[in-house]
């Protein structure tokens, strides 16, 4: 609702008298302005609350009471959730300071009085997605610990008391003690005895169970699927979710939780699983370093040693990520429909392989993430189903860094699709709608400039020949469009003469 705003009929006759006034300007007086893909404000968002009567009809009087009067911007994209009595919402809070840093919470808000309290809170960590447990004493939550300029982020589970007895000093209790994966999404069992979760592992995201008397984590599947959306049965003994791979469009399926590790049962849907162009196999090799990298290679289904197949190299975006799912979006399979085998790597900084992995590339992108691309690529290409005079390259986000880092440091693709790509570190950090997290990473520029200099793509520009394609979305405001627009100035202020030899060519995909 509008910030002036009492009630949704006082917020409609608010919206109509902008409007008819011609009324489009938004005034900030603190950040954030932006999220994401839309322009925030002048609504916010709040969270109101209606009663059903006993017949189920819904409201059964008057219209619904806010809870969050004024709560700036606190409530954008965040979750929520009622206790099973419904006296009490618990809801993720965000808390900006003056210079646009974040703090995600978790707040507790009294139903009857709209009185909130902090329940999760700390200078140097988000808390996210709020659950209550089902008898309604707890509160489960995605606790992130903030990377610094000297070390990545952390990201674990953590409960705590609904109605806040736990140990103050102490803190929320961590749920997954030594695990080097970091949670993606959790639920509750239905009898609270325990918490399954989803983690990024090695190119997969399966289900995990975390026991809350022992401490002790198991696996609930074993094959390569990537979980998603879990649904935990009434009666406590199966578990709902989707399941995707690279190879797999989500699907509803059951989990037999008594059986750790059995198959998991596919469910009835609208459409049966589309017909694939090929097939999907796994590669690794060793980095430079001696770290073993690995990858999902698709391969079209002519690709033999007679007919070895054009490679293209595809860089995931994040770039705390994983390629380990289907996407609509990001999806290799159109590429393979058109000969193409495409290579999708989990470089430095990836998801799945603790953090001693990620750490590797913390705060240097064009050093072990640039040469784990290369050793896998090398890898791909010593293939006799692959043929290595013909490859090409693309990524978007952060995989378009690492598109526009490649063109400047070697000339071995024969072109490279660079989308919504980060080109000017600099400029990029101090106009994304969310600067606070790559500046822990990276520093101020003007303070500390080192990183930025050593990792900046567009400092290479005279070095690129390799034909680009330059791909953006104008409301883009994670990686806004300035960056695309200085990337095309900068190549196309290149001399002429560069490019002269490093032409495509015709022959075949």
């Amino acid at each position: 609702m509008l910030p002036a705003s009492t009630g949704t009929g006082d917020d409609a006759a608010r919206r109509k008298a902008r409007a008819d006034a011609g009324v489009t300007a938004i005034l900030h007086e603190s950040a954030p302005v932006r999220y994401w893909d839309h322009d925030l404000g002048p609504d916010q968002v709040r969270l109101l609350l209606t009663m059903v009567d006993a017949a189920g009809d819904c409201p059964a009087a008057g219209e619904p009471r806010d809870l969050t009067a004024k709560p700036g911007r606190a409530l954008d994209e965040r979750h929520f959730e009622l206790t099973p009595d419904g006296r009490h919402a618990v809801t993720g809070w965000s808390v900006y300071d003056g210079s646009g840093q974040r703090r995600e919470e978790v707040a507790v808000i009294d139903t009857r009085t709209g009185e909130r309290r902090t329940l999760l809170s700390a200078d140097d960590a988000d808390f996210r997605t709020p659950r209550i447990s089902p008898d309604g004493t707890s509160v489960l939550a995605i606790r992130e610990l903030h990377e610094t300029y000297d070390r990545p982020a952390d990201i674990t589970l953590v409960v705590t008391a609904l109605d806040g007895s736990a140990d103050g000093s102490a803190g929320p209790a961590e749920l997954l003690g030594g695990l080097d994966r970091w949670p993606v999404e959790a639920a509750w069992a239905p009898d609270c005895s325990c918490v399954y979760f989803t983690a990024d592992d090695r190119g997969r995201c399966p289900v995990f169970r975390v026991d809350l008397a022992s401490g002790g984590i198991t696996r609930l599947v074993a094959d390569s699927g990537a979980y998603s959306q879990l649904c935990p049965a009434p009666d406590g003994r199966f578990l709902y979710a989707l399941r995707a791979a690279v190879d797999s469009p989500p699907a509803a399926v059951r989990l037999d939780v008594t059986e750790p590790g059995s198959a998991p049962g596919l469910l009835a849907g609208p459409a049966a699983e589309p017909d694939l162009p090929g097939r999907l196999t796994e590669i690794e090799t060793a980095a430079s370093d001696g770290t073993v990298v690995r990858a999902w290679l698709v391969l079209p289904e002519a690709a033999s040693t007679a007919a070895p197949a054009p490679l293209l190299l595809w860089v995931h975006g994040g770039p705390y990520s994983s390629w380990n799912a289907w996407s609509w979006r990001w999806n290799p399979w159109l590429m393979v429909a058109r000969g193409y085998a495409v290579l999708l790597p989990d470089p430095g900084l990836s998801t799945g392989y603790g953090p001693e992995f990620i750490a590797r590339g913390h705060g240097d992108w064009g050093g072990p993430p640039f040469t784990d691309v290369m050793a896998i690529t090398d890898a791909a290409v010593a293939r006799p189903d692959i043929d290595g005079a013909r490859t090409a390259m693309m990524g978007g986000s952060f995989g378009g860094y690492m598109a526009n880092w490649i063109a400047g440091h070697t000339t071995r693709f024969r072109a490279i699709v660079s989308h919504a790509s980060l080109w000017a570190l600099d400029q990029m950090f101090g106009t994304t709608d969310a600067p606070a997290e790559w500046r822990r990473q990276f520093g101020r520029p003007d303070a500390q400039p080192e990183r930025y200099a050593a990792n900046s793509p567009h400092l290479h520009a005279a070095a690129i020949t390799t034909p680009m394609l330059v791909i953006h979305g104008d409301r883009d405001y994670r990686v806004p469009v300035g960056e695309a627009l200085r990337l095309w100035t900068d190549l196309v202020a290149r001399p002429a003469a560069q490019f002269v030899d490093a032409k495509c060519r015709s022959s075949g995909p």
